[in-house]
């Protein structure tokens, strides 16, 4: 059985495999285009985590390209995808949304048309807290009222849902959604707010902070959001549903920045600039319907998780 993980080399993609690998001793097609989004290097040391190991297959290539791929599955004997990749990120969004759509969007459609014929026991499609707009209710229910995406990458991530549901129900794709909130740990991308405090910090430079820092998120550590992925592979009432991927526990960005100093030590100097556009005043995931059929608890606290990857930033960064 072999697992395809768009998006494979990138901070949730990376761990997701090591995991299959350890937890789950599966083949998987890692495919990812290194795009220029952020440093394609980076995404390039993290593929070569598991570069060499012979049931890890490294496709450079997108997931737009219907040809390539109907070769990869085929090829490959694909029976599970998780469809990780995308555009990310709420204030870039707002500058490029076709760009957005088209990945996001398009680039999903292009999958489902791919694999709506073969035989795959699984097809978890990675969505984002972002869907959940202005006017949802927190704690955020999946089947309570959305409210109004902020961003055109939170109504991307829902028109996505929307195509694998659909899909689901037309040609019995085997869908699950799952919706992250605020992924944080070693390897994060460089440009989520955590990195990126922690990186001025690490530097004696500003800690560049929007808005008055009040805004709050429920961050939840990366090797939790792989659990719940995992569990979505597996558990057959998944299918056809969508669940949260939370840790119930919000945290303000001012909290977060605390956190932050006790792990280095030292307090932060900051650089107030005014809110950006797209951020919603607080996140926070309503786990009942993801413990229930999941089986999903969070086990990192924040605390501990903070520590942890200023830990992997100090060691990373060689200081």
């Amino acid at each position: 059985m072999t697992v395809l993980v768009t998006g494979g080399a990138g901070f949730i993609g990376s761990h997701l495999i090591e995991r299959l690998l350890s937890d789950a001793d599966a083949r998987v097609v890692c495919l990812d285009d290194f795009n220029p989004f952020y440093d394609p290097a980076l995404k390039r040391a993290n593929a070569e985590r598991f570069a060499g190991d012979p049931r890890v297959s490294l496709v450079e290539g997108s997931f737009l390209d219907r040809p390539l791929l109907e070769r990869v599955l085929n090829q490959h004997h694909v029976r599970q995808v998780v469809h990780l990749g995308a555009m990310a990120g709420v204030r870039p969004s707002i500058e490029a949304p076709l760009v957005y759509e088209d990945v996001n969007v398009r680039g999903t459609l292009t999958l489902l048309e791919a694999v709506r014929k073969l035989a795959l026991e699984r097809f978890v499609l990675v969505s984002s807290s972002t869907v959940y707009g202005m006017g949802a209710v927190a704690p955020f229910r999946e089947d309570g009222p959305l409210g109004l995406p902020l961003s055109p990458y939170g109504v991307t991530k829902r028109a996505a849902e929307l195509l694998g549901l659909t899909y689901h129900q037309l040609h019995g794709v085997p869908v699950v959604c799952l919706r992250p909130f605020s992924v944080y740990g070693p390897r994060m991308r460089p440009d989520l707010a955590m990195f990126a405090f922690a990186t001025a910090m690490l530097e004696d430079r500003p800690v560049v902070l929007f808005g008055d820092g009040s805004i709050a998120r429920d961050f939840t550590h990366v090797s939790d959001i792989c659990s719940g992925i995992l569990a979505a592979l597996h558990e057959p009432q998944a299918v056809g549903e969508t669940f949260n991927l939370g840790h119930h526990q919000p945290v303000s960005i001012r909290g977060l920045i605390e956190l932050l100093e006790a792990a280095f030590g030292k307090r932060a100097r900051i650089d107030s600039r005014p809110a950006a556009q797209g951020d919603m005043p607080l996140t926070c995931a309503d786990l009942t319907n993801s413990e229930r059929v999941l089986g999903y608890r969070p086990q990192i606290a924040l605390e501990d998780g903070v520590h942890e990857f200023v830990r992997w930033l100090r060691e990373w960064r060689g200081r």
